[in-house]
């Protein structure tokens, strides 16, 4: 957005925004799944249980930090992260006051477990996306 284009949104809007944006990346998430289920853990703690770099965790951390997301205390040399519960209850009050106005047809309601995928050649999946091959034994004359 634009210098000149500045939009003044309420608090609540302002905060649901921040922490949508945090929530925005799968890996935030997952860091988040494994807080609600056991919280005060440390940045090693969460390396262990999620395949990726002790820094690239730590730059989620803060993300989910900016997001007001987490609280951070400090012990010793550790750092400990702990759930805001506080803006997960707005963001939880939104999404209810959200969802209970929009109407779904029941026959649009397809969810994962519903949806029949395809399966067959590796081709043939491609296909659907379309994307071409050549044909492996056409070569062309040098």
């Amino acid at each position: 957005m634009g210098t000149t284009k500045r939009l003044n949104f309420d608090i609540e809007t302002k905060i649901i925004g921040e922490i949508c944006k945090a929530l925005g990346h799968p890996t935030r998430m997952q860091i988040m799944t494994l807080l609600w289920k056991k919280n005060n853990r440390t940045c090693g703690e969460i390396v262990e249980l999620i395949p990726l770099a002790q820094s690239t965790i730590s730059k989620h951390l803060l993300e989910l930090k900016k997001g007001n997301l987490v609280n951070i205390k400090i012990d010793g040399k550790k750092t400990i992260y702990s759930i805001q519960v506080d803006n997960i209850q707005i963001l939880k009050k939104y999404l209810a006051s959200y969802l209970s106005t929009i109407e779904v047809p029941e026959q649009n309601k397809a969810t994962v477990l519903t949806t029949k995928h395809k399966t067959g050649s590796i081709n043939n999946r491609f296909k659907q996306y379309n994307y071409q091959f050549p044909d492996k034994n056409t070569k062309e004359p040098l």
